[in-house]
């Protein structure tokens, strides 16, 4: 049997991947610093997308380079999470207008909501331009949407 790392899993339309604090995660005060929220959301897209049959190193590859940026992220800090402390990241893949992708997201401790996130990505050219998503890509991720424009 090979080890490897978890890509979360899907229940129903959300995707949802548990993390654990680590002692790197924290600030002096031993609560999780404020940027890493923002790693934990880009491993959440990241690993929804990959269960959807979407790795990054493909997109980047295939006969129409392509990649995302985030271009808005909304952030609401509720409760601060701890070392130790298991979280769970669910995500949302919205919609899908133009070459933008609309996602939802929280990170969760049990039942409480700890951070809130509203993040638009954008689909690009190699050249920074954005581009519609593939047909193929739109296949993939369709299935996921919780509505359409």
């Amino acid at each position: 049997m090979i080890d490897r790392p978890t890509a979360g899993r899907f229940e129903g339309r959300e995707h949802r991947l548990p993390v654990r604090v680590y002692y790197e995660d924290t600030d002096f005060t031993g609560l999780v610093y404020h940027g890493n929220y923002v790693r934990y959301f880009e491993r959440g897209r990241s690993d929804a997308l990959r269960l959807m049959g979407i790795g990054h190193a493909e997109l980047l590859d295939g006969d129409q380079p392509m990649a995302f940026v985030v271009t808005k992220m909304q952030l609401d800090f509720l409760r601060p999470a701890r070392i130790d402390e298991e979280l769970v990241v669910r995500t949302r893949y919205e919609a899908i207008k133009g070459p933008r992708l609309l996602i939802s997201q929280v990170i969760t401790r049990g039942d409480e909501t700890l951070c809130r996130a509203a993040v638009e990505v954008v689909c690009i050219h190699m050249d920074g331009r954005p581009r519609r998503p593939t047909a193929a890509l739109r296949d993939k991720v369709g299935p996921w949407l919780t509505g359409e424009p």
